[in-house]
């Protein structure tokens, strides 16, 4: 009799978690576990801001699949996921395909662009390893070039940010530590360097309170930070930006670097499957199962769970991912192993904590509110534990952050 096969699609937050679960949940004999991802590497997301600022270098915030995985339990595949055929039950692959009798889906989101005229062609996103490299190497070419040009551009000492959200934020915190050792290894007036934060809502990170979000503004903008709230970007263009509040004339920023990051929607794989979704998120039952579907679950960026206290979705976070990732696994096991009572998901909100920096950061932990020196000690210790959750201490001690005061 042939074992049921499990397959999970993307080796994030939500996918390792899932696996690595498994394969302690099922003997081998249990069932055949696949992991298939489009690198060999898992990247830690919610350090790309210090890569693409060129805090951290950007091997830092990446390990190998392998390491965390039991490969005598879990079969681990290099491939690009081209589309799911549910009814089918396969995975496409650019070159292949494979079949599965229990399917997670945890592929990510994609960066979202409210078809913002010029944002696709001439803005960059934090989405990944390689686009964290491309924005510190951008920043860095347009210093060197800007100290070795006779008539100099001053656009190229402009950086607008698009979004002050977390990412914004978290960006725009390592980007104000990173610009005076800029200037002083290519011998510019940092006075002359212009940080522009572009947010169109009226409120910056609206998950914390106003008292813990002044002090985030207060700081960058003594960094040098020129915030424009309720401002909406209207296009992107080779040197810069039109920004303007509705009804107003639009007001032209010039820069050479433009970054968005103002808003993600899930994998473009989800709407091509054919997957029933909102901007790329599937609203899923609340055993993370795609309805209509017994064998599938989706997780992470990719699903939709309403809380109820607000009545709005969950924001797409890697802790939430994380937990997805348990809960799904023991669903998983219990479907293969024949049994019908599956675990319904409850989010555990342990906290948030938004980076300023290296030394500073605003949270809520545990419901109490911590800002300074406190906070990124904390936020240091959230990274530390997300890495022991996956791959244990020897993962800690190779990757782990230590510097905490």
């Amino acid at each position: 009799m042939r074992k049921p096969r499990v397959v999970v699609l993307g080796a994030g937050y939500g996918g390792l978690m899932t696996v690595t679960r498994l394969q302690k949940l099922l003997g081998s004999n249990d069932a055949e576990i696949i992991l298939i991802n489009k690198n060999e590497y898992h990247y830690e997301t919610t350090w790309l801001h210090e890569a693409s600022a060129g805090t951290l270098h950007h091997d830092r915030v990446r390990y190998d699949v392998k390491n965390v995985i039991n490969r005598s339990k879990v079969e681990f595949i290099k491939g690009t996921i081209e589309k799911i055929n549910p009814d089918e039950k396969k995975v496409i692959l650019e070159n292949g395909e494979v079949e599965f009798d229990y399917l997670v889906i945890s592929l990510g989101s994609d960066s979202e662009t409210f078809g913002i005229k010029g944002l696709d062609k001439y803005a960059f996103a934090i989405t990944n390893v390689n686009a964290a490299r491309q924005i510190r190497e951008h920043i860095e070419y347009q210093f060197a070039t800007y100290n070795t040009e006779e008539e100099k551009d001053e656009t190229r000492l402009s950086i607008v940010v698009g979004g002050a959200g977390f990412t914004g934020i978290e960006f725009l915190g390592e980007l104000t530590n990173r610009i005076p050792e800029l200037c002083e290894e290519y011998d510019i007036d940092r006075k002359k360097v212009r940080i522009t934060c572009v947010e169109a809502s009226p409120m910056v990170l609206p998950q914390f309170d106003r008292d813990l979000v002044n002090y985030a503004i207060a700081l960058l903008e003594s960094k040098g930070v020129e915030f424009h709230i309720g401002t909406a970007v209207q296009e992107a263009r080779e040197d810069g930006v039109l920004i303007g509040k509705k009804d107003e004339e639009p007001q032209e920023v010039k820069a050479r670097t433009i970054i968005w990051s103002a808003g993600v929607r899930g994998n473009s794989i989800i709407e091509k499957s054919g997957f029933e979704s909102m901007r790329g998120r599937v609203k899923v039952n609340n055993d993370l199962r795609v309805p209509g579907y017994d064998n599938i679950f989706i997780i992470g960026d990719c699903s939709l769970i309403i809380n109820e206290e607000i009545n709005r979705p969950y924001p797409p976070t890697a802790q939430i991912a994380m937990q997805h990732g348990e809960v799904c696994a023991r669903n998983v096991a219990k479907l293969v192993q024949g049994k019908t009572d599956l675990e319904n998901f409850v989010f555990d909100d342990k906290g948030t904590v938004c980076s300023l920096g290296e030394d500073d950061a605003i949270g809520v932990v545990f419901g109490k509110k911590i800002k300074g020196t406190s906070a990124s000690v904390m936020k240091k210790v959230i990274d530390n534990r997300a890495l022991f959750m996956v791959g244990g201490t020897s993962l800690v001690l190779k990757k782990g952050k230590f510097k905490l005061l």
